[in-house]
C-alpha cells in the first residue's frame, strides 16, 4: 500500500462517516440523542482543514473535507429544525 492509496481510503471514509447520521436524522425528523456540539465542532474543525488544504494547494485534502463539512452542517441545522419534534417524541416516550 502506497502513503497515496492509504491517503485517499482515509479520505473516502472520514468523508462518507456523517452521511448515515443524516439519513437516519433526516428520515425520522427526531434529533433528540445527537449533541449540537458534535457536528458543530466537527464543522469548525472540517472547514479549518479545508481553508488550510485551500492555502497549500492540496487537491485531495480539499476534496476530503467537502462532504464532512455538508453533512455536519446538515446535522447541525437538522438538530436545531427538528427541536421541536424532539419534544413531542419524549412526551409520547413511556416513562
Amino acid at each position: 500500500m502506497t502513503p497515496t492509496f492509504i491517503g485517499l481510503i482515509a479520505g473516502l471514509l472520514t468523508s462518507i462517516a456523517s452521511l448515515p447520521q443524516v439519513v437516519k436524522t433526516w428520515r425520522s425528523r427526531h434529533a433528540h440523542d445527537l449533541s449540537i456540539w458534535q457536528p458543530l465542532l466537527l464543522s469548525f474543525g472540517v472547514a479549518l482543514w479545508l481553508i488550510y488544504g485551500m492555502l497549500i494547494g492540496d487537491t485531495p485534502l480539499i476534496l476530503a473535507n467537502i462532504t464532512p463539512l455538508v453533512c455536519n452542517l446538515l446535522l447541525t441545522a437538522m438538530k436545531i429544525k427538528f427541536s421541536g419534534n424532539d419534544n413531542t417524541h419524549n412526551e409520547e416516550a413511556p416513562v
